[in-house]
């Protein structure tokens, strides 16, 4: 007998994985979790249904969303995390010695205590000294924040359910004041290609183009993430991620990545004419 996972991406396509069996499944205040093993994606991590990470192209996500804005800003010291409870993101960041403080908020602790246990290689920068874990509500801990970060990775589910106060005209504008001078504000951006992921992408551009002086997209291929093409948001209050990239001070680092190097920033801000009329279409609204 054949057990398939498969995730609707939209109402009329499905993406399938074969699974050699489930490793856990469980329900916390939040949301529904499940851990499968298969052979082509190696474990995987579902949240409500839907995708969260792979053994096999977490690196992709998490090289992109961390890389970028760090490449873009040597003076980079304070980060603020919100979401990424399975680590990938801390585990990239805390490779940059001269970072002197990652503050991570996830709002369900269970979701960090599977993920520890499940996939280790990704958890592994949470027990950094420099990694501080908050468990509560990242949209309500932005709200004290003045002037405080010089990063913030917003690295959430999709705007149901436990991110949904993530996409809010509130949370860019409280992130823009907990940011410094120069401060970079980087968030998953969903999917340019399915309806319901387009509607997501659009709102979260427009409410961050109010707010930041510089509001660029940048994509990258994510093979189990709805049509595989998704998008990052890099919004800054001074900084231009292809002007301002250090490209020689960041290969001078030697950091070994599986996905991300210097021609893959600035060719990824490269976007296709259906990507740029739908942000030019959520300006305009």
């Amino acid at each position: 007998m054949e057990l398939w996972y498969t995730e609707n991406h939209s109402k009329e396509a499905k993406f399938s994985i074969k699974v050699e069996k489930q490793l856990y499944s469980g329900q916390s205040d939040f949301q529904r979790m499940d851990v499968f093993e298969s052979n082509e994606f190696g474990r995987f991590f579902t949240l409500d249904g839907l995708v969260m990470i792979t053994e096999k192209d977490e690196f992709i996500y998490h090289d992109m969303i961390v890389h970028v804005p760090m490449a873009t800003n040597p003076k980079i010291r304070n980060v603020l995390v919100i979401g990424a409870g399975d680590g990938g993101t801390v585990r990239e960041l805390t490779r940059y010695a001269h970072l002197e403080n990652i503050d991570m908020v996830e709002i369900d602790q269970m979701v960090v205590d599977i993920c520890r246990e499940y996939f280790p290689n990704s958890t592994s920068g949470l027990d950094d000294e420099r990694v501080h874990l908050y468990f509560e509500d990242g949209l309500k801990f932005v709200q004290e924040k003045k002037n405080a970060y010089d990063l913030i990775i917003v690295d959430s589910t999709d705007p149901i359910g436990p991110g949904e106060g993530l996409f809010t005209r509130e949370f860019y504008k409280n992130c823009y004041e907990a940011l410094t001078e120069d401060g970079i504000l980087v968030n998953q951006h969903e999917s340019p290609f399915y309806e319901e992921y387009q509607r997501a992408m659009k709102r979260s551009h427009k409410r961050i183009h109010e707010f930041f002086p510089v509001a660029r997209v940048y994509q990258v291929h994510i093979p189990t993430y709805a049509s595989g093409h998704w998008l990052f948001g890099f919004a800054s209050k001074s900084l231009d991620p292809v002007k301002d990239l250090k490209e020689e001070w960041w290969n001078s680092l030697g950091l070994e990545t599986g996905y991300y190097n210097t021609d893959i920033h600035s060719a990824a801000f490269a976007l296709p004419n259906y990507v740029k009329k739908l942000l030019q279409e959520a300006v305009e609204e």
